[in-house]
């Protein structure tokens, strides 16, 4: 797919998807999985309601209709058909008149951002509420108000997770993983699953893959624990490293990795590399916030997983707000994420470990074409970005057999030799068709 269609598909996608009500059970979300899977085969699976998963409880699914608020003249306040930020998620079934001073501890609005209308919810304590504009709140006068809340809660239902993999060539794998359970919001809901996408189109088309790659769509924390729940011994045997793919939109020109707890993975290694030559922003890990890592990444399961986004609240668009929408994303760095992460995944595919298959003395290069001409060293291939001349070449090739002993990852050979992964990438890419390397697609030893 070139990058015109692909543009394109992306934003009809995300037009299809914007207005569904998503939450983290019921008809949104599951309609939402259903339309991305005609472009990605996903496999839908679910964890029922009334499951105890780890310390959690898996709610009753949350089946929503519609939700409307009626001033005394008759005149619509809130509904969802505007927009589905009016009603509290999970917000239990009222038809009923209030008067204003009992309905406003229902009502939540934002002092400080008047003309905004917040993202409340209350997946796991039975309540109601609507949210609007400050501004339409301080404009209510006294009177009886008419509040309708058409939803039911289903004891039978559940949390819903989807996935596909994508073979490679050993059972080890890296999981990307968005969620999918914010309604109506544009960069921290719909441009994770965006670029998981995408970027599935992209490596779907690789003609080869070390790692095999899993994609994930979960409503944002109890469906990782569902999946957890569902997956841990197999992610605990397989695992390489994990992305969770969030406000991927923001109009910020670098993308910022956000370490797995331990810190020292394959891509974290290489993380911090690209950051080293401001290629990406690295930040260390943290449990006071963020998204699906911090599950991943607790001390029961603490698996290699971390998160990347772009702009998580810039000014211009506050986090959780109606003013999360098209006109504030940019489209392009959505493309532009795909992009800079295809690049990150072809890196992690050369990051890692790799053995020496001729490790009985130095190998003969001549023959494979490998030792250049000493006269020739000198002044070939000129350095670039991606190029290295004669002579450096020929040092990272005895250094990467020379080090490609179990315990040093490619990251940390770049290092040594003061190159650039993107720079190594050739050179090791020559060495694995010479059956000289093979990675070993585990951690470092």
């Amino acid at each position: 797919m070139d990058r015109e269609n692909e543009y394109k598909l992306l934003d009809s996608l995300f037009d299809e998807l914007f207005p569904l009500c998503r939450s983290i059970t019921g008809y949104g979300i599951e309609a939402s999985m259903e339309i991305i899977s005609r472009y990605m085969p996903l496999q839908f699976d679910r964890v029922k309601s009334g499951t105890q998963v780890f310390d959690w409880q898996v709610p009753p699914q949350w089946n929503f209709c519609r939700a409307r608020l009626w001033d005394p003249n008759g005149n619509v306040v809130c509904d969802t058909n505007i927009n589905n930020l009016h009603v509290v998620s999970y917000s239990e079934p009222v038809d009923q008149f209030l008067t204003l001073d009992e309905l406003l501890p229902h009502l939540h609005s934002l002092p400080d951002m008047p003309e905004a209308i917040p993202y409340v919810t209350s997946y796991y304590k039975r309540t109601w509420g609507f949210c609007l504009k400050h501004s339409d709140k301080q404009m209510l006068q006294p009177g009886r108000y008419r509040v309708l809340i058409e939803s039911e809660f289903d004891p039978e239902g559940g949390v819903p997770f989807a996935q596909t993999t994508l073979e490679g060539e050993n059972s080890k794998e890296i999981l990307l993983s968005s969620y999918l359970c914010h309604p109506s919001l544009a960069n921290n809901e719909l441009s994770g699953p965006l670029v998981l996408l995408g970027l599935y189109n992209r490596l779907s088309k690789w003609p080869t893959r070390h790692y095999s790659y899993r994609f994930l769509l979960n409503p944002e924390t109890i469906g990782s624990l569902c999946f957890l729940y569902k997956n841990y011994q197999s992610l605990s045997d397989n695992l390489e490293a994990g992305l969770i793919l969030t406000c991927l939109g923001g109009d910020v020109d670098t993308l910022r990795y956000k370490a797995s707890r331990k810190g020292n993975t394959t891509y974290d290694q290489l993380a911090n590399h690209l950051a080293s030559h401001k290629q990406l922003r690295y930040v260390d890990f943290t449990p006071l916030h963020g998204s699906d890592e911090r599950q991943y990444c607790a001390p029961g399961f603490n698996l290699p997983v971390a998160q990347v986004s772009r702009s998580l609240n810039i000014a211009k668009v506050p986090y959780h707000t109606s003013l999360d929408n098209k006109e504030s994303m940019n489209m392009a760095r959505i493309i532009q994420s795909i992009d800079e992460l295809e690049k990150l995944l072809q890196l992690g595919e050369v990051a890692g470990v790799a053995v020496n298959q001729s490790p009985f003395g130095e190998p003969q290069l001549g023959k494979r074409g490998l030792y250049p001409n000493m006269n020739t060293l000198e002044h070939t291939n000129k350095s670039s970005d991606n190029l290295v001349d004669g002579r450096t070449k020929l040092n990272a090739i005895l250094t990467i057999l020379s080090d490609s002993d179990g315990t040093k990852s490619m990251v940390q050979i770049a290092e040594s030799l003061n190159l650039t992964l993107f720079q190594m990438v050739p050179i090791i890419k020559e060495l694995e068709q010479h059956g000289l390397i093979k990675f070993n697609t585990g951690e470092v030893l």
